[in-house]
């Protein structure tokens, strides 16, 4: 798992509609790149509803929200589209980019062991390092959550303290 500080990969990965987003795109705003494990799940659902509740606040910070998940490009366009999503969801199936941040992870579940997204979020800051690193996330407030640590990184960051 990256830590605070560290430069975050870039990458190149299909969005809901099939274009390729790459993080360098967005180098000088501030990105939150949550993974998290399924569309469609009701933990997953409470999440990218909760980005999407903030949407609108977290663009007049200067934000991007990216989600990425290991489904496919038509499976992120049925969620988005079923829950109005305004932000891309990113098709990283063949977990590539969720290696290389760390959440993809073994999981255990009903006694069985797997392969899977963990739910980490990482607010990359607009020089591209990693600003702050969620991995207890409560899915149904993370938005907020996430909002608030924008708030203060920027806030931090104006005040000139290091």
């Amino acid at each position: 798992m990256l830590t605070r500080g560290s430069t975050a990969p870039d990458f190149s990965l299909a969005d809901q509609q099939g274009n390729i987003v790459r993080l360098s795109d967005f180098r000088g705003r501030w990105v939150v790149l949550y993974f998290y494990p399924k569309d469609m799940t009701p933990g997953c659902t409470q999440e990218a509803c909760s980005f999407r509740d903030v949407h609108p606040d977290l663009q007049q910070e200067g934000a991007v929200v990216l989600g990425v998940s290991a489904d496919d490009v038509q499976s992120h366009r049925k969620f988005t589209d079923k829950y109005e999503l305004p932000f891309p969801l990113l098709a990283d199936t063949d977990h590539a980019v969720s290696e290389a941040y760390g959440a993809w992870r073994k999981k255990h579940m009903y006694g069985k062991e797997f392969w899977g997204v963990e739910r980490i979020t990482y607010l990359i800051a607009p020089d591209g390092t990693v600003s702050h690193v969620f991995t207890k996330v409560k899915p149904a407030a993370h938005g907020d959550e996430v909002l608030t640590a924008i708030r203060q990184a920027k806030q931090h960051e104006s005040s000139g303290a290091d």
